[in-house]
This record gives C-alpha cells, structure tokens and sequence, in this order.
C-alpha cells in the first residue's frame, strides 16, 4: 500500500497540477483507463473546492491531497484546512454530505454545495459534490475538527 502525498499553495494554478499528479498516481496503481479521466475530473474538482474555501478562510495553509493504492481500491483524500461550517458552504451540514457515508452514517442524497464562493458562480450550488458522487464509486464527505475531507475511491487492477 503506497501512498503520495501532495500539499499546494490555495492557488487556483495548482489544481491542474493535481488533476495530472492523481491521474498519473491512478494509472501507475492499475485504474482502468477508461476510469482515468473520471479520477481527473473528480479530483480537480475536490481541489478546487478546497482552493475556495481556503482562500475565503485561510489562505497561507496549504491544500493536502493523499493517493493510496490500496490493494484492490485508489483512494484519494483531498483534505481542507478552511475551519468552521462556512467552509463547507451553503446546503452543507456538520459532517458534510456525499455518495456513501459521512461520519458513519447514511449521507442525505440531496443539497451538497459547491463551495464558499457560490455567489456569481456559474454552476449551482451543490452540483460540485454531485458531480464528485457521478465520477468515483464511493465518496465520503467529512468535515473535521479543522475543515474538510472529500474521500474518493475507484477500483484498480487488482480488483479485476
């Protein structure tokens, strides 16, 4: 079980850098090719919430991504340190919400949030979070003592 870390500064340049880290993380540990441009979207996704919410709360702390091959599933952890609820945005609870289980329990299917920054934004609030849930098989939404944590996950090879 390896694991890549990543931390970049809350600069909305950095994301693609990420997107091409996960990407090449996820094709060295065996995902699927077809699988790979949904691992990019998904991931550039998570990050650039985390770039919002850090730098409407906490702009010198840096974004932390983890990539793990764990045998049979990649999981990628894209972590935020924006403190407080506002950092989840609107329509998001304590404990978040996602395609799977927040804090161990059964997440709501409906009102995730696209970030802090949804006014003027062109995409509605919440569809950062669907769309995060269409792209991976299992997403976990936590928020935690210092912000929050959007768990991703796909099959790899070793699964097959």
């Amino acid at each position: 079980m390896a694991t890549v870390e990543v931390s970049f500064t809350p600069l909305p340049a950095h994301v693609r850098t990420a997107r091409l880290v996960a990407t090449a993380v996820a094709r060295r540990s065996g995902v699927d090719e077809a699988l790979l441009d949904e691992v990019r979207l998904a991931v550039g996704e998570a990050c650039s919430r985390a770039v919002e919410a850090h730098r409407r709360h906490c702009p010198a702390e840096p974004v932390k991504i983890e990539m793990t091959d764990a045998g049979e599933r990649f999981v990628v952890v894209v972590n935020d340190a924006a403190t407080g609820d506002a950092a989840a945005g609107p329509g998001v609870s304590p404990g978040g919400s996602g395609n799977g289980t927040v804090e161990g329990q059964a997440a709501p299917p409906a009102s995730p949030a696209r970030g802090a920054d949804d006014e003027g934004s062109a995409t509605p609030p919440g569809f950062g979070l669907a769309m995060i849930s269409g792209l991976a098989d299992d997403v976990r939404v936590l928020s935690t003592g210092s912000g929050m944590s959007i768990r991703m996950s796909w099959p790899s090879a070793a699964a097959g």
